[in-house]
């Protein structure tokens, strides 16, 4: 093992960076992951980032550079897992773990490289092919493929960086550019196209569990889209809608629920000039089912494992209270007959400057903590909270 010096690289060791404190709104504690004179972060919230005996992979610019860290829950330690060179471009955020948690799969520097998280040996698995800019990638439920997206390369004519804001977001939807899914074998490096369209697809995610589905979107402003939500099954290369688009109803952020065969979302209806009507819910992968809610307070994101509970970065601020109850994150409760909330589990005061910084909250697999990103310090930290008893979290005011 490598002691922490003053230049990290691959294997070097940071000792714990832990601490707690109690919520000044609810009285939780809530524990801080990490504290470095840079930006942390974890993966995106689509993407589990929790493995092993009680292990999480994570983003980090200490030394001046993104690279890819394993923080050991237990005791805190934090491991170096990548040694990228500053000036590459990375996508340590969309990270994503092989099913069985021994590797891991990220874009760096034109390529998608595996990692093994014991031995920290990395490979490429493909090379991105000229004229063409990588999307996002995930890995099957049996690991057999790891799923990307392709998008034509529009650079030259639009100005694009939508990880620092959405510049050139809107340009890049009605451009309509060449897009493929791909899939790439871990195992021997077979590759295949599994699906293209002359518009911009985005968010490919495959299913926790059934390992020939996977969903992808029509990338793009949510009221503008023709479609948001597609599901692709790789097996036999059909592709279909899941929820139906409804008048004045826009939806996004999907995610696959623990089960592999529901999709979750939330969204926001009436009118384009007023964005009121909040609404979640989750959708059964073949359209034959959709269980959806009214969820009347703001989010950017929301998380859950299935629909009985829910999280989300809640951004409403109550008239009466002013700014006590903004930036916290929120919980809800389905007792069968509708969503009971929100409760509040803690502040977490973040800023979303960047995609890197938003707070994206996500439950852990066993549903008893809540990992988010917050820059509240001034830098990106990861914090976690255990999720007490609902009841006893206070209720957000409502005037």
């Amino acid at each position: 093992m490598i002691i922490a010096r003053s230049r990290g690289g691959k294997g070097t060791v940071w000792p714990s960076e832990m601490s707690s404190y109690r919520d000044r709104i609810t009285g939780v504690t809530v524990t801080q992951l990490t504290n470095h004179c840079s930006h942390s972060h974890h993966i995106y919230f689509t993407n589990n980032g929790f493995y092993g005996d009680g292990k999480l992979i994570f983003g980090s610019d200490r030394e001046n550079v993104t690279n890819l860290y394993s923080l050991d829950l237990h005791e805190g330690v934090i491991t170096q897992l990548t040694d990228l060179e500053r000036g590459r471009e990375s996508r340590i955020q969309g990270t994503f773990l092989h099913p069985e948690g021994y590797e891991a799969y990220f874009y760096y520097d034109n390529a998608i490289m595996a990692i093994n998280l014991v031995t920290t040996e990395e490979r490429i698995l493909y090379t991105i092919p000229q004229g063409y800019k990588f999307g996002s990638l995930s890995c099957t439920a049996d690991g057999q493929w790891v799923s990307f997206g392709l998008n034509k390369d529009l650079t030259q004519s639009i100005a694009m960086d939508t990880k620092n804001g959405y510049l050139g977001f809107e340009e890049y939807f009605r451009a309509k550019p060449h897009s493929m899914i791909m899939g790439v074998s871990p195992i021997d490096g077979t590759v295949k196209k599994f699906h293209e369209d002359q518009l911009w697809i985005g968010h490919v995610n495959t299913s926790p569990t059934q390992a020939h589905l996977l969903t992808f979107c029509h990338e793009g402003p949510w009221e503008q889209i023709d479609h948001r939500i597609w599901v692709l099954d790789i097996a036999t290369g059909e592709v279909w809608k899941v929820k139906d688009k409804m008048p004045n109803e826009y939806v996004g952020h999907e995610y696959w629920l623990s089960d592999g065969i529901h999709i979750g979302y939330h969204g926001f209806t009436n009118s384009l000039e007023d964005h009121s009507g909040k609404i979640i819910g989750a959708v059964l992968f073949d359209n034959s089912h959709v269980e959806q809610y009214e969820f009347p307070f703001q989010n950017m994101h929301v998380h859950s494992n299935d629909l009985s509970l829910v999280i989300g970065d809640g951004q409403q601020t109550s008239a009466y209270h002013g700014q006590q109850f903004q930036d916290t994150i929120q919980v809800w409760r389905n007792d069968g007959a509708g969503f009971k909330g929100p409760r509040i589990l803690c502040k977490h005061r973040g800023s979303f400057h960047s995609q890197n910084l938003h707070v994206h909250p996500r439950l852990s697999p066993d549903g008893k903590h809540v990992l988010f990103t917050s820059d509240m310090s001034g830098y990106g930290n990861l914090y976690m909270v255990d999720v007490p008893a609902f009841e006893s979290l206070p209720e957000m005011p409502v005037t």
